[in-house]
């Protein structure tokens, strides 16, 4: 496969982010950042309208907006998309429903229980690493975090951009980890969610979307990549004379 000089940098990113999730698993942390809002007899939080209706169903329903927006911009580009190439706006795309469709597969066979089933939190099943893969007599399906997804998906933008829109890539890339990552701490405070879940749905929307851009960077004609590679400069007036 063709390295560029990013690849070796996303690469080690990915494989740190990777090596302080493990870390992050191990540690225990799930449960201790859980229990400073629930009791034995469940989360305080669990139905607050902000977290339930605005941050939860609100935002769930919020979250087309931009998908539409991403999948007319292909033959009908405005603002930012009107800026970066069809090639690079179909990526956007793909790797944005490739992370929704995978992370919601995961979540679906997923055997872990949410926070607000486990025993000492006011439900009947027993804690279990969701590396266990055996059920602990919860709902399960809570493995990894579905709905942080609706912000974490959209970090293909960032690959999408950066060629062409450095700086418009950087900010996009850090709205949509804060947006993902929002989405995932309400959802922790209602105890639909451990932190680790939230986690692991970021680094599994970036992995995708990282995956993909190398596969569209090897796949392209060697003059699209060129192109891609070279900076937008400025046009230059000839002097009058």
């Amino acid at each position: 496969m063709r390295m560029t000089r990013r690849t070796p940098t996303d690469f080690l990113a990915t494989l740190l982010a990777l090596a302080l999730l493990l870390a992050w698993d191990a540690s225990g942390l799930d449960l201790v950042l859980a229990r400073p809002f629930a009791t034995a007899e469940g989360f305080a939080l669990q139905n607050h309208w902000l977290l339930a209706e605005a941050l939860h169903k609100g935002a769930r329903v919020a979250a087309w907006l931009p998908c539409l927006w991403l999948i007319a911009g292909i033959w009908w580009p405005h603002g930012l998309l009107g800026r970066i190439g069809q090639p690079q706006r179909v990526q956007w795309v793909v790797t944005t429903l490739l992370a929704l469709i995978a992370i919601a597969a995961l979540k679906q066979a997923s055997l872990t229980s949410c926070p607000w089933d486990l025993a000492q939190f006011g439900g009947q099943a027993a804690w279990a690493s969701h590396w266990a893969f055996q059920w602990g007599g919860g709902g399960g399906h809570c493995f990894p975090a579905g709905h942080a997804s609706a912000g974490f998906a959209f970090v293909g933008g960032y690959f999408a951009l950066r060629r062409q829109l450095p700086g418009q890539a950087r900010a996009w890339l850090v709205g949509s980890l804060a947006a993902g990552l929002v989405l995932g701490v309400s959802q922790q405070l209602r105890g639909a969610h451990f932190m680790s879940h939230t986690l692991w749905t970021a680094w599994l929307c970036w992995t995708i979307a990282w995956l993909v851009d190398m596969a569209v960077r090897r796949l392209a004609p060697l003059p699209a990549r060129v192109s891609a590679e070279m900076p937008v400069l400025p046009a230059v007036q000839a002097p009058a004379g």
